[in-house]
């Protein structure tokens, strides 16, 4: 919508013209008379910090912000007000939600006024740039959620200034370049950074982040399985490791991580036998290994998880299936190597790939378990008899 679409935005251009229009910068002080009645001074600092986040917003399809008007920012749409924690005598901004409104703009700096923010979701609008310095002024920022936009820049450093975040949600966006190791040292229980462009190897530390769900799939990351996952066993339950370049084999203690109800790391290039131990996934929903090089059997214990109720395998090299495995409920084990299955590789391809597998030091991973035996594969058709009926 337009700056001057309604009565509202005119009154609210005529209290922004002394700063916007005066003021060499709209990032200047904020030292200017206002009219009565005066809110208080969190609120005060909250209508300053959101007409410039109007300001910021160059298209606004929906009119979300057309109400964003005067000082009574608590009516303002997408704003939630609530007592402030240090103080519950005062009235403060604690929440902005405005997830899905096709918002086009940036985040300006004045963001950083929102001191008592506890809760900042931008989801799937089309935000650009980055996400401002001055939001380390956040302490008590629990929730940041801008997925689904068009951020950019390399991993924000502020995000490791704000001691109180428990959620972060980036993904969806074109931030690039490495992910620091400090990240797996905060504490946060939720961290969904993927589908963005952050390269390079996963840090050896991540084992050491107590998140309960994370996803990274879909960046342009290599390197080795990281073997310090099995040390989050006390608290993940999701992990989504998707087309995440990942090499060598998975761990033969995978089964420490026993609280998973979702493991995927599809779509990698991951090798050796599928691990025993994941059949000590006791709470384990969906598993999903498929786009892979594992080879060999798949063992019976994983087929005989009792909250198993989707396995997907297809395109690897598995030889053998316990029949357990065609009871469940959802299955995928196409493009494998299986006996007397259907839409499975050509005998050919799979004893190509026995007579040079792929093994678990493949790409520099060290400590690789043996190599599996080499599966026994049924004999290629005999080809058609013809009768003739002349002697």
């Amino acid at each position: 919508m337009g700056l001057a679409s309604s009565p509202c935005t005119l009154i609210c251009l005529t209290l922004l013209a002394i700063h916007f229009f005066s003021a060499p910068s709209h990032q200047a002080d904020y030292n200017y008379t206002f009219p009565s009645p005066l809110p208080n001074p969190r609120l005060l600092s909250a209508y300053t910090a959101l007409q410039a986040f109007k300001y910021a917003i160059k298209y606004d399809p929906k009119g979300v912000t057309d109400n964003w008007c005067g000082f009574h920012v608590c009516n303002y749409t997408g704003v939630f007000c609530a007592p402030a924690p240090d103080d519950p005598r005062w009235t403060t901004v604690a929440g902005i939600d405005l997830n899905h409104d096709g918002l086009v703009g940036y985040l300006p700096m004045e963001l950083g006024l929102l001191t008592d923010l506890a809760l900042f979701h931008l989801n799937s609008n089309k935000f650009w740039g980055t996400i401002p310095w001055t939001l380390k002024k956040l302490l008590i920022l629990h929730e940041l959620d801008v997925s689904n936009n068009e951020l950019s820049g390399v991993f924000p450093p502020v995000l490791f200034e704000m001691p109180s975040l428990r959620y972060l949600d980036i993904r969806f966006n074109k931030f690039e370049g490495r992910v620091p190791a400090r990240l797996f040292e905060l504490e946060l229980d939720a961290l969904f950074i993927n589908n963005n462009k952050f390269t390079s190897s996963l840090p050896d530390n991540i084992g050491n982040s107590p998140v309960s769900v994370i996803v990274l799939a879909n960046n342009g990351f290599s390197g080795c399985f990281p073997k310090s996952l099995t040390q989050m066993g006390n608290t993940l339950t999701q992990i989504l490791l998707i087309n995440s370049g990942l090499k060598g084999c998975l761990p033969s203690d995978i089964g420490k991580l026993n609280q998973l109800t979702v493991f995927d790391v599809s779509s990698n290039e991951l090798a050796g036998t599928l691990p025993e131990s994941i059949g000590e996934m006791a709470k384990l929903e969906q598993l999903n290994v498929a786009h892979n090089k594992f080879s060999g059997e798949i063992p019976t214990s994983i087929c005989s998880l009792k909250n198993l109720e989707n396995f997907t395998y297809s395109d690897n090299y598995l030889c053998d299936e316990p029949h357990l495995c065609h009871k469940l409920k959802a299955k995928d084990d196409r493009k494998n190597c299986l006996p007397y299955r259907p839409l499975q590789r050509s005998v050919a391809e799979c004893k190509a790939f026995n007579a040079h597998p792929v093994t678990c030091d493949s790409g520099g991973c060290a400590s690789p378990p043996p190599p599996p035996q080499p599966c026994s594969l049924p004999p290629s058709p005999p080809p058609p008899h013809f009768h003739h009926p002349w002697p």
